[in-house]
């Protein structure tokens, strides 16, 4: 999916296929990405990529748990914070694939339902309105198009901070896209070609 989301023919088509391109960016950003890479922290944030994969699946999995009526407010705030933690034990491939089974499960859910079907605002939780009775569905997915892409910037910046690779490079690595004058495909760099 080249650097835009691609053309699509009806609301939902347009809202998942801008959702799928900001996720994509998220994981590129880990793309070629150790474990210790994928933890560090090198900006002034104590944000990781791995962390911000973590954090994305847990608003996945949340968001889909408010559109089935499976969870209220969601205000643990240490299960929050530890949502951004990539901890010793995680792998960048294990979080990857905790990702893509939470984006399944969400676009199984979207998938079934109209975009007009009403999901309940959850009660007492300070970042929600309390003059809401409920979003569509349609604000939900444009919402996590937002949220999604706001930590995608995040992941693309701790990523060029780590190796200097930007997220156009790591995209055409993924995608394999052909080398061209405006844009080479992300390669690791290796020790021979640092000692030369």
């Amino acid at each position: 999916m080249p650097m835009h989301a691609p053309a699509a023919t009806t609301e939902r088509d347009c809202l998942l296929g801008f959702l799928n391109q900001q996720r994509n960016a998220a994981k590129a950003a880990a793309y070629g990405l150790t474990d210790a890479q994928a933890a560090a922290a090198p900006t002034a944030s104590s944000l990781t990529v791995g962390g911000l994969l973590k954090h994305l699946t847990q608003v996945e999995r949340h968001w889909t748990a408010i559109i089935r009526q499976e969870v209220g407010a969601g205000t643990d705030f240490e299960a929050y914070l530890a949502g951004f933690r990539f901890e010793d034990s995680d792998t960048v491939a294990d979080v990857i694939d905790e990702y893509d089974a939470a984006i399944r499960a969400t676009d199984d859910c979207i998938v079934g339902l109209d975009l007009d079907h009403a999901v309940p605002v959850p009660k007492g939780v300070p970042w929600f309105p309390d003059d809401v009775e409920a979003w569509t569905l349609r604000w939900v997915v444009l919402h996590l198009v937002e949220e999604t892409a706001r930590h995608a910037g995040h992941a693309d910046i701790v990523r060029e901070s780590i190796d200097g690779a930007a997220s156009g490079a790591l995209l055409a690595a993924v995608e394999g896209w052909q080398p061209t004058p405006w844009l080479q495909p992300w390669q690791p760099v290796t020790v021979l070609s640092q000692m030369r």
